[in-house]
């Protein structure tokens, strides 16, 4: 995989994860009542907290993508996928417990593919090291 594809993927990822952060910021509901959790604003705190989260998730990534050291962004690679993985094996629980819809299994089938994407990127970055 080329330093610029790998570049691509950090850019998109950390924008992406970025919007989400500034969505649960300024709308804290919006996200979880697409799966059909509603959420008083005395819940909100939650919301507040994983955007903290997104919001540094995101600018690692935008920062990662211009980092030259191959161990680095190995190391910052197998996070995501770890992040990515662990989310989507709690969403799976919930989707059993709580009998999700289409949204949520739609977000787990990403939340895989972005764990297998990282995982191939820190596998190559492993390679130039």
């Amino acid at each position: 995989m080329s330093r610029r594809v790998q570049q691509v993927i950090f850019i998109v990822h950390g924008a992406v994860t970025v919007a989400a952060g500034i969505v649960l910021v300024a709308l804290p509901s919006a996200i979880p009542a697409t799966i059909g959790i509603l959420l008083e604003p005395q819940d909100y705190l939650l919301c507040y907290l994983l955007a903290a989260a997104e919001l540094a998730i995101g600018m690692l990534s935008l920062g990662a993508a211009r980092l030259d050291d191959p161990r680095a962004v190995e190391l910052i690679a197998a996070a995501f996928a770890a992040f990515h993985g662990a989310t989507a094996v709690l969403e799976v629980v919930y989707l059993v417990a709580e009998r999700g819809d289409t949204v949520l299994l739609a977000n787990i089938v990403v939340r895989l593919l972005a764990a297998a994407v990282f995982l191939v990127v820190a596998r190559a970055s492993n390679r130039r090291s």
